[in-house]
């Protein structure tokens, strides 16, 4: 089965998506970028108020956008995260020079880090290998450019899969991101990951407007079961029922 994470942006988006049946709780501000952080305060007080309520759901959140040169930035930004009581914090890493020693250091950090690669123009294989490598929680394979394409319009699902396999050899869990759609369904229930990781799709009118506990309660359903509603996001106005898919 694969679990949605459900990127919400505030304490009452947090637990209409816990009610309608989100998996994992992901904290971070769209307005802010791709992985835009909420303040250290705000993250606190949602935990808090969550962990209350939903004692044993998992909690991630972002650290912010920063550029994986920015080594010490992201080491203060990863530890105050983890601080506040969230059981992953999600790190952006993009390929280019600095991505390997940024992983190695994110990998050594007194947090439960797991990397989220950005795959905007492709992704390097050996830098997938490389992060498996490190002994990181998860890794998660995701865009920073919210323009309207998808991650498979940058990578193939046979690369993806082939990445999903190596990060679940080392032990990891292994998830997807960026800007999935009902388009994309078969392909992710194909690809089986543990997680898939939603914005766009669990809202109104955009990743920037409210998230609607209709549509978390009808992805759930669509991943856990493989059938059931999912309403249409974006330029699809109407509801669209989707049959029973093949694992």
């Amino acid at each position: 089965m694969t679990a949605l994470l459900a990127s919400v942006r505030s304490h009452d988006e947090a637990f209409d998506a816990a009610r309608a049946g989100a998996d994992l709780i992901d904290l971070k501000e769209p307005n802010a970028g791709a992985l835009g952080g909420l303040s250290i305060g705000d993250i606190a007080r949602i935990v808090r108020e969550l962990r209350a309520r939903y004692p044993v759901k998992p909690i991630s959140a972002t650290i912010g956008d920063l550029p994986p040169e920015a080594l010490d930035e992201i080491a203060a930004r990863v530890i105050d995260v983890s601080d506040t009581g969230v059981d992953y914090v999600k790190v952006g890493v993009t390929p280019g020079p600095a991505a390997r020693r940024c992983l190695e250091q994110l990998a050594n950090l007194p947090a439960a880090v797991v990397p989220v690669l950005l795959c905007d123009g492709g992704m390097e294989g050996e830098l997938v290998a490389h992060a498996a490598s490190l002994g990181f929680v998860g890794v998660m394979f995701d865009t920073s450019t919210k323009d309207g394409s998808t991650l498979f319009d940058h990578v193939d699902s046979d690369s993806l899969a082939r990445w999903l396999r190596l990060v679940r050899q080392q032990g990891a869990m292994c998830g997807l991101a960026g800007s999935l759609g009902l388009a994309q369904l078969e392909q992710i229930r194909a690809l089986a990951p543990d997680v898939a990781g939603f914005r766009t799709a669990l809202c109104v009118d955009g990743r920037r407007s409210r998230l609607d506990p209709q549509r978390v309660a009808d992805w759930a359903d669509a991943l856990h079961s493989g059938s059931g509603g999912v309403r249409g996001t974006g330029s699809d106005v109407d509801s669209v029922v989707v049959g029973t898919l093949g694992v």
